[in-house]
Formats: C-alpha cells, sequence, structure tokens
C-alpha cells in the first residue's frame, strides 16, 4: 500500500509539514511527480475545473504549466483536524503575452489513512500585476 508521510491523524506540526511538501512539490512543476501525493481516484475542484483520478492531475497540471510560466508559489498553514487541512497560498506567473499574475487562494485537504489526498478543493483569484511588483 503507498503511503505518504506524515500521516494522519495530523498534529500542528505535521499538518505544517505536509503543507511544506506541497509547496516544494508544486514548485518543482512536475506533474507526475505531484500527481504521486494524491489518490488515484482523487477529487478536485480548482476553480472551476473539476478533475478526477491521477491521470487528469497530470494532464490538468501540465496543461497549467504551459500557460503559467515561471510559476513560484508559496503555501501557509492554516487550521487542521485528524485529517484535513486548510492553506492560504500565493503564487505568481507570466503568460505567454509576457503579462505578470500573482494568484491568491484556499485550499482545503482531505487525505486518506495512508496520508495521501483523496479531495482537494481551491478557490483561486488572479491579480494582474507589474513585473517589478513581484515578490515570489
Amino acid at each position: 500500500m503507498e503511503q505518504k508521510h506524515p500521516l494522519p491523524p495530523f498534529t500542528v506540526e505535521t499538518a505544517k509539514q505536509k503543507t511544506q511538501m506541497a509547496e516544494d512539490a508544486w514548485n518543482t512543476r512536475d506533474p507526475q511527480k505531484i500527481a504521486l501525493a494524491y489518490t488515484i481516484d482523487s477529487e478536485w475542484r480548482n476553480r472551476d475545473v473539476f478533475v478526477n483520478g491521477r491521470e487528469e492531475i497530470v494532464q490538468f497540471l501540465t496543461g497549467k504549466w504551459e500557460k503559467e510560466l515561471d510559476y513560484k508559489l508559496r503555501k501557509e498553514y492554516w487550521a487542521h483536524t485528524d485529517n484535513r487541512i486548510a492553506v492560504r497560498f500565493e503564487y505568481e506567473y507570466r503568460n505567454k503575452e509576457g503579462k505578470w499574475f500573482r494568484a491568491y487562494g484556499n485550499e482545503n485537504w482531505e487525505f486518506d489513512e495512508n496520508g495521501l489526498m483523496k479531495r482537494r478543493y481551491a478557490s483561486i483569484n488572479d491579480l494582474e500585476i507589474k513585473e517589478t511588483d513581484r515578490y515570489l
């Protein structure tokens, strides 16, 4: 059985560790690697897009980073329960036309007993910024 430590039930320390691990993984921009942190049948809501399973996660992230260039993400632990973690995040990217954006959002995560994320719900807003306003 696949396991992704730390496992639930989470403490403040292990929830923060899981948050940092997610930030580090997403900053690799490697969809195959990232997908391994999710259950085979993981359910996502990302803005208005619904994604189901690892194969769709890989497809979604591949398309995301074809459009969101020079992506850099920062996540911050917000709260947790036994097998759930809430985070806030922001990331910066530029589009193919060279315009820069900062995205702000919140995610709610639910994990199975093996520490794999089975649900991810993300609410995200984008703000166009000047390149000189970047800080990530």
